[in-house]
């Protein structure tokens, strides 16, 4: 139990140490972070809690900004997600997750730009053109939640295989 906890917080730690390097725009491990804590962590808790201080770290490195609400608030609704792959977790169902954590996260915080900035009016149109806008950044987060989770669920599979005590 304490060799998982330790194994998965280092994991998700890495991750968010890919946030502060320089990459494409919206090409991070955020969701798969969400994801990965949700599905590995036992405690609730701690699969909430361990992404977002993650986040908070990076945070700190590139700066606060008006969205981050938004941002963290996806961040929790991706760990509920992760929490759905607990009992069943496979290539088919990760991706899946992967997936509905991409939408939801242009959603909520698409949507959290046209509340909270003066970017786009505050009218059904102006939500709109916001979501239009967000559509080419939605492509990196995808491809960020997929191949960030290959890495993370993958490499926790390969290292259970090494160290069958991370099982526990």
């Amino acid at each position: 139990m304490k060799n998982k906890l330790i194994a998965v917080t280092v994991m998700i730690a890495l991750c968010a140490l890919y946030r502060i390097l320089p990459h494409p725009f919206n090409f991070t491990p955020v969701a798969a972070m969400g994801l990965f804590a949700g599905a590995m962590f036992d405690s609730k808790r701690l699969a909430l809690v361990v992404p977002l201080i993650a986040m908070l770290l990076g945070d700190l490195f590139i700066g606060f900004h008006q969205t981050m609400l938004f941002v963290y608030l996806s961040t929790a609704i991706t760990a509920g997600i992760g929490m759905l792959l607990r009992s069943k977790r496979s290539v088919g169902t990760i991706a899946l997750a992967g997936l509905a954590s991409s939408v939801q996260f242009f959603f909520v915080t698409n949507t959290g730009m046209w509340a909270v900035t003066n970017f786009y009016p505050h009218t059904w149109e102006g939500l709109v053109q916001c979501w239009i806008m967000g559509l080419p950044f939605m492509q990196n987060d995808l491809a960020g939640t997929w191949l960030f989770s290959a890495v993370l669920f993958g490499g926790f599979a390969l290292a259970t295989r090494h160290f069958p005590q991370l099982q526990r």
